[in-house]
């Protein structure tokens, strides 16, 4: 039986979000297979499937995907939290301040374009989304070797050498990812092995860093990274998962984004606590 639809004129508040006669049409569409599938008898071995290699989410209000949306908002409130207590607990004199306020910043114009992208999926959006989340990964990668090795330090002054170095790669690397993307290919499959390559080395950097500093000084707060990198990598799996959404909403992309709300919110727990060690340590030298 084929059902014909009229397409009329969205609502207002569709047409808000750029939702346009066809568009609107063939979402109505997809909810409609989706249903008829669900509803066979005898049931089917996969009664939801993909469309344009999505999955027929439910809208709210116009927005596509309403918890990755809701998710990605928890995270942005993380990292503005983390942000407020790095400026009010950590000296602005501090050498690594400015970094860790530029992983602030990196954190939630991530999260800020991820919120567009699932509020409304579009060519422009997804790049969007995917260069933020790529420099965010990267500048992840950048910062962890200047904290541990301290190439902040003027001393020696082989340190400053290594950082223009560092910091000339890590631009360099970004350039060449968004321009591979952009020029070359836009390639679903090697975007996601740069960023889990990226996550991987400074996870286990980390992870030694966790293990090597709660040796020295035997607090338990010294141990946060290696526990947050697990947190994280049980998160990630969910990433690599794909399956339909329960009651149409939520699905393994969006339980990724809220699994990482918590690792950051003790992440900047961690960098206080490690400044403030830091800081102290300078301070007993003096």
């Amino acid at each position: 039986m084929v059902t014909m639809l009229t397409c009329n004129a969205p609502a207002l508040h569709l047409r808000l979000l750029f939702w346009t006669c066809p568009a609107n049409c063939d979402y109505v569409c997809q909810h409609i297979i989706t249903d008829r599938r669900v509803a066979r008898d005898p049931p089917m071995l996969e009664p939801i499937v993909q469309y344009h290699g999505k999955w027929p989410f439910y809208r709210l209000l116009g927005v596509q995907e309403p918890f990755s949306v809701l998710f990605s908002l928890f995270n942005f409130l993380a990292h503005q939290n983390g942000l407020n207590k790095i400026r009010d607990r950590i000296p602005w004199e501090y050498p690594l301040r400015k970094y860790y306020v530029m992983f602030s910043y990196m954190g939630l114009a991530s999260w800020v374009f991820s919120m567009i992208f699932h509020t409304r999926d579009f060519i422009l959006t997804e790049k969007l989304d995917y260069f933020a989340a790529g420099a965010s990964v990267l500048y992840g990668l950048y910062y962890t070797p200047i904290r541990i090795f301290r190439l902040d330090q003027k001393r020696p002054p082989i340190k400053q050498t290594l950082l223009r170095l560092w910091t000339l790669t890590c631009l360099t690397l970004y350039i060449a990812h968004v321009s591979y993307l952009t020029l070359w290919s836009w390639d679903y499959t090697y975007n996601m092995a740069a960023n889990v390559a990226a996550g991987v080395v400074q996870n286990i950097m980390w992870s030694a860093f966790s293990v090597r500093s709660y040796q020295r000084l035997k607090k338990p707060w010294t141990a946060w990274p290696g526990l947050i990198v697990a947190w994280i990598v049980l998160a990630m799996s969910l990433e690599l998962l794909d399956f339909p959404p329960f009651w149409g909403a939520i699905d393994a992309h969006s339980l990724w984004h809220l699994g990482t709300v918590g690792p950051t919110i003790w992440w900047y727990n961690f960098l206080i606590k490690d400044a403030e060690q830091d800081l102290a340590g300078e301070r007993l030298k003096a």
